[in-house]
């Protein structure tokens, strides 16, 4: 098991979105791998490769420019950092990310992508820097059914599985 930063031509087509004054190249060549903070840490925290501000209300959307290789029995949970949470009320817009095993095998290379929400009631602005860890990634094992016979494969992100 991995992380790995996505090749220069995906980043290249996925970043494209992103401020014209940023350089593409460079902000690829600076992504960060998720590490832990310490030896007791469950989460692998994961760098904004980015800058970005969000408004209380606001969402973004983020390449992290990571992708990860897991063992078929585990997922990654993808989850805001819990300081963001407490003072900012942020939010993964879907609540929880999971990052199946096989979606590094995804046409986007298995690109992980986070949506934050900026939940807060007291109106706080959040304010990210490049660099700064934003998210955190938990591996975790997952079983499968006696009778579980699935042999889909996928090829995408988001719902991909329900096509």
């Amino acid at each position: 098991m991995r992380f790995e930063k996505i090749s220069y031509e995906q980043w290249k087509k996925d970043a494209s979105d992103l401020s014209t004054e940023n350089n593409v190249e460079k902000m690829w060549e600076d992504i960060k791998l998720p590490k832990r903070a310490t030896k007791g840490s469950a989460g692998y925290d994961f760098f904004a490769p980015v800058g970005f501000i969000l408004e209380a209300g606001q969402t973004i959307k983020i390449p992290t420019g990571i992708r990860v290789l897991l063992d078929d029995d585990k997922f990654l949970a993808i989850y805001p950092r819990s300081g963001l949470g407490f003072k900012y009320k942020v939010q993964l817009f879907n609540t929880i990310g999971v990052i199946d095993a096989d979606y590094s095998s995804s046409d986007n290379e298995g690109h992980i992508w986070v949506k934050f929400y900026n939940d807060s009631p007291e109106g706080k602005r959040l304010d990210i820097h490049q660099g700064d860890a934003f998210c955190q990634g938990i591996i975790q094992q997952f079983f499968k059914t006696e009778d579980d016979d699935t042999d889909d494969v996928r090829n995408g992100g988001f719902g991909s599985t329900g096509k």
